[in-house]
């Protein structure tokens, strides 16, 4: 349940928890598309990174989040942390009263989700999971195309993610290269910014049939998942997530096939439709993949302070999630297993 600020001309108060790589990215957006909202508090058990951060935003810096809960200086929190910490922190601070922006995945088995969803339906406060795919405007306009006509009746579609690994989050030491921190591997995890476009345009997933390897050996787990959806919509698409100890090509992040034409989004950000009236490609649109980022955080802003609902709510995310762990089952099975 959605419970907007009484005033909404007034700041919202954020805490950062987790001051890591990631934190950074959710600043620069929050500087550039959320004015009415101020990060008071950031914390972090290192620190040095919760001191960086502190002075980037003149916020107060604290340990843990029970310490800054005790000082009582925030309204909401972004929550960037491993994934394994993900419940305890995201339940504790909807008990305290707190918003919370979570991000993906909510947490690494749906039995803890279960839980978290729990604790969430018996607060009034906002309850968002940041998967910021959703937000992506090359996503967004590929859907608006699609919904129109503009291709046809879908036939299949391909989302695909190859690139090496960033050293911010995954260079040694980075909780992500741990299974009991992460959860998995790369499906669990980047994997779900190429699920959820999948799912915005076809549906929801019904079944896949998966093979996962490990590419990039510093990762404990999968560091490649190359994988068929079949969406209850019947439309079957590919999947790859794979991250390369090696340079690759730019090859385009997603292409959805109609029965009147194709639809690309490219590495550059752009949309370009191929409906035959030019074999080039005619540029419909054009975005980038941090801009999904600032419409997340001012998703987040509205809904706190104006009771404006969310394009997809927290349990939604959980379709990304059931899609990996299908894929850890097929690999470990060689067989098609249904999403539940």
């Amino acid at each position: 349940m959605v419970t907007p600020a009484a005033d909404a001309e007034r700041q919202l108060r954020l805490a950062f928890v987790g001051c890591g790589a990631i934190a950074e990215w959710h600043l620069a957006a929050l500087r550039a598309a959320a004015p009415r909202t101020t990060v008071t508090a950031v914390i972090d058990p290192d620190r040095d990174r919760a001191l960086f951060m502190a002075k980037e935003t003149g916020a107060e810096p604290f340990r843990s989040l029970d310490e800054a809960l005790a000082a009582g200086t925030f309204d909401a929190t972004l929550i960037m942390v491993p994934h394994h910490l993900h419940e305890e922190l995201a339940s504790a601070a909807l008990r305290t009263d707190k918003h919370v922006l979570l991000e993906k995945p909510m947490a690494p088995t749906l039995d803890a989700c279960a839980r978290i969803v729990d604790v969430a339906r018996q607060s009034t406060r906002v309850f968002l999971v940041a998967e910021n795919a959703q937000y992506w405007p090359e996503v967004v306009l590929t859907k608006d195309l699609i919904d129109d006509g503009a291709v046809g009746e879908v036939i299949t579609a391909r989302a695909g993610h190859c690139a090496a690994p960033m050293e911010q989050f995954l260079g040694d030491g980075n909780w992500r290269l741990s299974v009991a921190e992460a959860g998995g591997g790369v499906a669990i995890d980047a994997g779900s910014h190429w699920l959820r476009p999948l799912r915005m345009w076809l549906g929801e997933l019904a079944e896949v049939v998966a093979v996962t390897g490990r590419p990039y050996g510093a990762m404990e787990g999968e560091s490649l998942c190359r994988a068929l959806c079949r969406f209850e919509s019947g439309v079957v698409a590919s999947f790859d997530a794979v991250l390369s100890p090696g340079p690759v090509a730019p090859l385009p992040l997603f292409q959805v096939t109609g029965s009147r034409g194709e639809l690309v989004v490219d590495v550059l950000g752009r949309v370009k439709l191929y409906d035959g009236s030019d074999p080039r490609g005619t540029v419909v649109g054009q975005g980038g993949y941090l801009q999904s980022y600032e419409r997340q955080i001012t998703a987040f802003e509205a809904a706190v302070l104006d009771g404006v609902a969310p394009p997809a709510g927290a349990e939604y995310s959980l379709g990304e999630l059931r899609g990996a762990l299908a894929m850890y089952r097929s690999a470990a099975s060689g067989r098609w297993e249904a999403v539940w």
